[in-house]
């Protein structure tokens, strides 16, 4: 099976057309893919398929047309989203900069950067890094120690970055470093710095993982000069600017879509008539069909100017539970599968190996879950 198709509720026609043009579109350009490329999903990476989005207008497509944007709404934007995520498009090489980084850069430096690179990621040739995570840091962003010093006529960067997506591939990083001292309060003093990532004074070194890739990286900055107009907003203004990018991350369909080859290989070989499969596959379903309802909820919210934090956070939650979930109930179900060098086999061994990062990655599960009981008045 090639195509996941769950169906909950009506969306406005424009997303329905939008939808059919998507669904062709997938069914012609990743049927190239083999069945265990594409169970790497949107972390797989294609620089030639990311400008062919481009080429479309996918990619910024939410964004005010007078900033180069497509002027869609963020339901439409899901659907697309949805559509090829369910069949395992590569995305990767343009990931963070259409999902988070462009919405970023509009808002808080519409008359110096975004001119110049926005339309850069529109047409799928502009690839952004996150310099977040940073060596002994963990998930307390409030410890980073990359340093932003002030000289004439800009900012000299000195640090590393850790866990960097893409960052031997990027042209860009945004990155958060500390720009004055904290004080009492452990959020302030954190800036966003826009960084080219062939600048003088930047090196990366990939950071192999037990699936024997290579998407994470170590981004060390030494003495890296960058001016005045790269800073991000306003200074000492990153870790709000940071929480509020965060929405993006926390609240997408890649949330719980990540693991979809693993489900259509399971529905493969289901036999109808084996009620563990029918029941546990049927399970499943539901357990999709109920995080894609609260997921477009949340593009409903964004599009409205509401505030997703609260939201956002249940469904990452709750998307990760799933998705690592799939991995045993594939060996509960069909262990006759295991070891046979089948694609459905070669597909449960990437996802058994790549689930536990299901957690980790846009915030841990204790992260969320602690904004989760803040929000619902819990602490």
């Amino acid at each position: 099976m090639d195509e996941l198709h769950i169906t909950v509720g009506d969306l406005s026609p424009e997303c329905e057309e939008l939808r059919a043009e998507v669904r062709a579109f997938a069914k012609e350009h990743i049927k190239k893919y083999p069945r265990l490329q594409r169970a790497h999903n949107w972390s797989g990476r294609d620089p030639a398929f990311s400008k062919k989005l481009g080429e479309k207008g996918w990619l910024g497509m939410t964004w005010p047309t007078d900033a180069g944007g497509g002027g869609k709404s963020m339901l439409e934007r899901y659907v697309m989203l949805e559509e090829l995520l369910a069949v395992g498009a590569p995305m990767g090489a343009h990931w963070a900069a259409d999902r988070q980084m462009g919405p970023l850069l509009i808002r808080y430096s519409r008359d110096k950067l975004a001119p110049k690179i926005i339309p850069q990621i529109c047409k799928g040739e502009a690839f952004i890094c996150i310099g977040m995570s940073e060596p002994d840091s963990g998930s307390d962003l409030a410890s980073i120690r990359t340093r932003g010093t002030k000289v004439e006529g800009g900012w000299k960067i000195n640090g590393s970055k850790v866990w960097t997506s893409g960052a031997q591939h990027a042209h860009y990083m945004v990155a958060l470093v500390r720009t004055s001292d904290k004080g009492e309060n452990r959020h302030a003093g954190m800036s966003q710095i826009f960084i080219e990532m062939d600048r003088p004074g930047v090196s990366v070194r990939p950071i192999v993982s037990q699936l024997g890739t290579s998407i994470f990286n170590e981004v060390t900055l030494d003495d890296v000069f960058v001016p005045d107009d790269h800073l991000v907003g306003e200074e000492g203004k990153g870790w709000s600017q940071v929480t509020d990018e965060l929405k993006f991350e926390r609240s997408g369909a890649e949330r719980f879509l990540s693991s979809t080859q693993l489900l259509l290989e399971m529905l493969d070989e289901a036999d109808p008539e084996n009620r563990q499969q029918s029941v546990a596959i049927g399970k499943m379903i539901g357990r999709y069909a109920t995080l894609r309802q609260m997921s477009q909820g949340i593009a409903l919210m964004m599009s409205k100017g509401e505030d997703p934090s609260l939201a956002a956070s249940i469904v990452k939650d709750q998307g990760a539970l799933l998705e690592q979930s799939l991995p045993d109930i594939a060996y509960e179900i069909f262990p006759e599968k295991l070891g046979d060098g089948s694609e459905f086999d070669q597909v449960l061994k990437l996802l058994t190996l790549a689930a536990p990062s299901f957690s980790l990655r846009g915030g841990t599960r204790e992260i969320l879950r602690g904004i989760i009981a803040k929000g619902l008045g819990l602490r």
